[in-house]
């Protein structure tokens, strides 16, 4: 490792899937070869499986009401709408927070019943349910608390909230701890004793479980959960929940909604951001649309995202999808300095750390989950980058397959203030005295766990293909196959191919700082085009012949469409 901030990537090594085996590809017959091979890659091994994964559907159940504690937060609910109570929704400031505050907000209002807002400031209050927070909502009357996206921690908070006479239900998809907070209902798959045989939903999932459950009890004229399933593509893909199983479902359904219904904000949001929302994909929400709505809480206040969503005023909407577009400019300006800023003090502290730690006051809390991500994927190492205060360090950690960050968090609990997240990506607050042993403790275990582990991203590929032998003709087939896996993301991930000895005709580096890299690839009698993302720093000493692993994608460009080969990584042939 070197100390070099824009260092060439840590080498991938290539996973190629095994050939489909026999017996499954005569039971998967109905579809093409190519298609036969990407489902089986997907552990998708009968017709069935393969047929309602295609079409977007479950074999199994999806009855809202074997989520626990349901028909109580549903009879709660139904208590608070007709009694007209003071309702409030309190939400978290990512997008999958935002959507979940906005589809239930929605839901309420078509109800005829009415809900306050809350979602707490990044800076000035942090994640999830603080005190100050419930103590303003008691005495603003609340009687009902809703969280969505936030809470499955929070045990003195409820406590609290029940102590000064409002009742909490929760909505959350994070890991529970062993003690739950005792709320009157508690909504979470993950929780101990719960039946619902999906464990992924997003955090807009579980609100729009919600909104179902309460629609097949009460039925109300005009009320159709299925408006609001666009919120719930759109806060899922954001929120990098697995595309499988329902959540596949839902997404499917949510893009199918936006491409023909936009609504206001959406429509606005997509115009700044340069996406036809008539072929609207998960990867336009990943990249495009939910990192705009990702900005607002990472900057200033959520609730821009919020009112976006929600807004049906032409004007309104193309105000706040501008003030949307211009934080996101800005949020990615202070990724790439603290990314580089960070990198340059590990490495020059320790060039082979086994765990980039990096703290500083100017280091933003609201982008520093984006630097430590950058990092993690740049040096393949677990990353903590944090916002130091006058008294409290406020972390984002990110992580690799081979590291359970939260379980090394769980470990080091007494020396923290709070904590929580998953395995790949977490986030905690610490006391500025008990930083140090923190991190010394962190790098010790990680140390532990990766000493004899071999630090080598994996890159996995589906298919060798002869680029050389692929006749035009063939191209329309893989690219309708390829449709089919749509949407694509997490545990869905686009197809990616690999193919050797690729004649390098032109390369040449593109983007504002070079970063980017395009190229003209020949393979026998077949020119194709390339863009290598973040790879800009091949063209200093490219091959004249290289390997490459990429995706198939059409790329739209002056009113003309061309097939384009992204690459993902490069080697040079052998």
């Amino acid at each position: 490792m070197t100390n070099n901030t824009n260092h060439q990537p840590i080498p991938k090594r290539w996973r190629i899937h095994h050939l489909i085996p026999n017996h499954i590809d005569r039971a998967l017959v109905e579809f093409s070869p190519l298609m036969r091979q990407l489902l089986y890659n997907r552990s998708l091994t009968t017709h069935e499986a393969a047929a309602s994964f295609v079409d977007g559907t479950v074999n199994f159940p999806t009855d809202p009401f074997l989520l626990k504690d349901m028909e109580a937060a549903v009879a709660r609910l139904h208590s608070a709408i007709v009694n007209k109570e003071n309702i409030t929704i309190y939400g978290d400031y990512d997008a999958d927070g935002v959507t979940s505050s906005a589809l239930l907000s929605e839901f309420l209002a078509d109800l005829g019943a009415s809900a306050r807002v809350y979602i707490p400031n990044r800076y000035d209050e942090g994640y999830g349910l603080n005190e100050e927070a419930i103590r303003q909502l008691a005495d603003e009357g609340t009687n009902l608390i809703i969280t969505v996206d936030c809470g499955i921690r929070a045990i003195p908070e409820v406590t609290l909230a029940s102590q000064l006479g409002m009742d909490v239900m929760i909505t959350d998809h994070h890991h529970p701890r062993e003690q739950l907070p005792p709320a009157l209902a508690v909504i979470n798959p993950r929780q101990p004793g719960d039946t619902y045989p999906d464990k992924n939903l997003a955090g807009v999932g579980l609100a729009y479980k919600l909104a179902q459950a309460y629609l097949e009890q009460f039925p109300q004229e005009g009320v159709d959960v299925s408006r609001y399933v666009d919120l719930v593509a759109i806060g899922t893909v954001a929120d990098l929940a697995p595309l499988k199983g329902e959540n596949r479902m839902l997404v499917k359904a949510g893009l199918a909604r936006i491409r023909t219904q936009p609504r206001q904000g959406i429509f606005s949001l997509a115009q700044v951001a340069r996406i036809d929302l008539t072929r609207c994909d998960a990867t336009n929400i990943g990249f495009g649309l939910g990192p705009r709505l990702n900005a607002a809480g990472r900057l200033d206040s959520a609730l821009t995202a919020f009112e976006l969503l929600t807004t049906e005023n032409e004007m309104t909407a193309g105000e706040l999808a501008q003030a949307l577009d211009s934080q996101n400019s800005q949020r990615q300006d202070m990724t790439q300095y603290i990314r580089e800023e960070a990198a340059a003090r590990v490495l020059t502290e320790d060039p082979e750390a086994i765990l980039f730690f990096a703290a500083a006051p100017e280091f933003s809390p609201g982008v520093v989950g984006l630097a430590a991500s950058r990092l993690a994927e740049a040096y393949y190492r677990p990353a903590i980058i944090a916002h130091q205060g006058d008294e409290f360090t406020v972390a984002s950690c990110r992580s690799i397959p081979e590291f359970h960050i939260t379980k090394a968090l769980d470990s080091c609990a007494d020396l923290l203030v709070r904590h929580g997240g998953h395995a790949a990506a977490a986030g905690f607050t610490v006391c500025n005295e008990n930083l140090p042993e923190l991190i010394t403790e962190l790098k010790r275990i990680a140390q532990d766990v990766l000493d004899d582990v071999p630090l080598m991203p994996v890159l996995d590929i589906d298919r060798e293909i002869k680029l050389h032998k692929l006749s035009p003709n063939y191209i329309p087939g893989i690219l309708d196959d390829l449709n089919q896996l749509e949407p694509t993301g997490r545990e869905n991930p686009e197809p990616v191919f690999a193919s050797r000895n690729i004649d390098v005709r032109q390369a040449r580096t593109v983007g504002r700082d070079g970063d980017h890299l395009k190229l003209t690839l020949q393979a026998g009698r077949n020119t194709f085009d390339g863009i290598a993302f973040r790879q800009g720093y091949w063209a200093k000493y490219m091959p004249d012949q290289i390997d490459i692993a990429y995706r198939f994608e059409i790329n739209e460009f002056m009113g003309r469409s061309n097939l384009q080969l992204n690459i993902k990584d490069i080697k040079p042939a052998t």
